[in-house]
């Protein structure tokens, strides 16, 4: 394995109950608390009402920001920190899945910056520091709740992109699976596959010996595989909930890729997608994932090879890598189509017209991948593959 620090300071606060611990967190900050959230779910199922009087028992001074997109988008961005600036915000409480807290995370940095917010996105500027502030998650899928991760969507030019900070890792975040109780199937199937491509990322890459963290990341992926097929059936089952909630945060908070570096080029492919098309985010990554794994397969047939016998169960006997590899592919494929995730870009009425504007845009900084590096015939090809 490769050289590494690791860092992660999140308190992760997990369980039944938890909620209440919002009131001996946030004080330390000062008394002024600005809540973010989206499109007002946690308003049908009775959490908005539980967070607020949690933060008026603790007599906090309440500002709300409402209406945060599935794709956060720079110009609501741009509202929190406005509000953050002009009322003298104090910290911030993230109410949401990984939309509202990547969302939160540019807030909380664009308020400590004297320009414009997107300059931290395109790197342009490298933020100083943040605001404080947690997060109460009610959506199991991005591990944005224990990462310093962030993406942004510029709606004006179609661009989106990841970024983050040191400024950019939530001080808390209270994880209760009864918040995910009420996520309806589709945002449920589109969490199973987000956590499971974040994990994808990580596994393949270029590092040797590292078989402790082969090890964990094939773990949690069957953790996943065992317990998505009941939750889609029984969304009202507790234990399901904390199995996959758990299992998204462990997905990408640093823990996985100790010793190396994965290979994201997927991600990469998909925001170039979504930017243009403003489709789910986990939805293009179903749909593009087993096409890029097809691709490259000749890169590290083994690896591939790898995951499918420990993974998927398939049986390596009498065939070569590369077959091992392609069966263990088409049984993702096949995992992802039986609990509803989409199989093409035409399911989301995409057809060739913008292949040329998506690779574009995923081509803005250049080539990318770390296990496998694609230039721009790479993308279309995967693209084209994935109509």
């Amino acid at each position: 394995m490769n050289a590494f620090s690791f860092y992660n300071p999140v308190k992760l606060i997990f369980g039944k109950g938890q909620l209440e611990k919002v009131k001996s967190e946030l004080p330390q900050y000062g008394n002024k608390v600005l809540v973010v959230y989206g499109g007002g779910s946690i308003k049908k199922n009775g959490l908005y009402d539980e967070v607020m009087n949690v933060l008026k028992e603790a007599e906090l001074e309440v500002f709300e920001l409402s209406g945060v997109e599935p794709n956060p988008r720079i110009s609501t961005a741009r509202k929190g920190i406005d509000i953050c600036k002009k009322e003298g915000i104090d910290s911030i409480l993230a109410v949401g899945g990984g939309s509202v807290i990547d969302c939160a995370k540019l807030i909380s940095n664009g308020a400590k910056y004297d320009g414009d917010a997107w300059d931290i996105v395109i790197r342009k500027a490298v933020p100083k520091d943040g605001l404080p502030f947690g997060t109460v998650l009610t959506l199991a899928a991005t591990g944005s709740e224990m990462n310093a991760g962030s993406v942004i969507t510029n709606e004006e030019t179609q661009e989106k992109y990841g970024w983050g900070s040191p400024y950019s890792f939530p001080k808390f975040s209270i994880l209760d699976p009864t918040y995910t109780l009420t996520v309806p199937r589709d945002q449920t199937v589109y969490g199973i596959v987000d956590m499971m491509s974040h994990i994808f990322e990580q596994y393949f890459h270029n590092a040797t010996n590292t078989p402790v963290q082969d090890r964990m990341c094939e773990g949690v992926l069957r953790a996943v595989i065992e317990t998505a097929p009941k939750l889609v059936e029984d969304l009202d089952n507790y234990e399901y909930r904390e199995t996959i909630l758990f299992a998204g945060t462990m997905g990408l908070n640093n823990f996985l890729q100790m010793g190396y570096n994965g290979d994201w080029g997927t991600h990469n492919v998909e925001h170039a997608v979504s930017a243009v098309y403003d489709i789910p985010h986990a939805g293009g990554l179903a749909i593009l994932f087993p096409e890029w794994m097809r691709y490259n397969v000749k890169v590290n047939p083994d690896r591939f090879a790898q995951l499918a016998v420990r993974v998927f169960d398939v049986d390596p006997e009498n065939k070569t890598s590369e077959d091992v590899a392609f069966e263990g592919i088409e049984r993702l494929r096949e995992f992802w189509s039986s609990i509803g995730a989409p199989e093409q870009l035409k399911d989301y009425d995409i057809d060739d017209s913008k292949i040329d504007l998506i690779t574009e845009k995923a081509m803005a900084r250049g080539e990318f991948g770390n296990f496998a590096r694609l230039k721009e015939t790479d993308v279309k090809k995967i693209l084209t593959a994935s109509l």
